[in-house]
């Protein structure tokens, strides 16, 4: 039985297509308005078109290398300490590396300056599963902001 004020975890279905759930995963944070149908549409053609441009390599391998290559190991988090604020490097869990990996393929995939939604996306999971692109230096920062603060690690709780 679920802990008082602890959201119980709904089992998210693999997708159709490739029967995973990380894909589920990637088209719901995709979604807006609850447009699924137009999300899966997006991602699918995104996917044939990684496909073509990738070199050969299966579409699925490159989704799930470019999302591997953006997880974070490390963050930092503000923490209040005798009226200082000091960011404090922590470890990040396994769920939310993958959450957050997912976020910033999508964020920085929405801003390229392609045009249209399918296109952004092939060429951001393109540059990520290469180990470039945005979502890769936004990685990258965010590391390099936690290794610039390990003086403060101390201050974990």
């Amino acid at each position: 039985m679920p802990r008082k004020g602890h959201i119980a975890k709904k089992e998210l279905a693999p997708d159709p297509v490739y029967g995973s759930t990380l894909v589920t995963k990637f088209v719901n944070s995709m979604m807006w308005a609850g447009k699924k149908s137009t999300a899966q549409s997006i991602f699918y053609q995104a996917m044939r078109n990684l496909e073509e441009k990738g070199g050969g390599e299966e579409a699925i391998k490159l989704f799930k290398k470019a999302v591997e290559n953006c997880k974070p190991l490390l963050e930092v988090k503000t923490r209040r300490v005798g009226g200082a604020n000091y960011q404090v490097p922590i470890e990040v869990n396994p769920e939310r590396r993958t959450s957050l990996a997912i976020r910033w393929l999508i964020t920085y995939g929405r801003s390229r300056g392609e045009k249209g939604m399918i296109d952004k996306l092939s060429n951001e999971l393109l540059d990520a599963a290469n180990g470039r692109g945005a979502a890769m230096k936004k990685k990258e920062d965010v590391h390099r902001m936690a290794e610039a603060n390990k003086a403060f690690a101390h201050y974990r709780w």
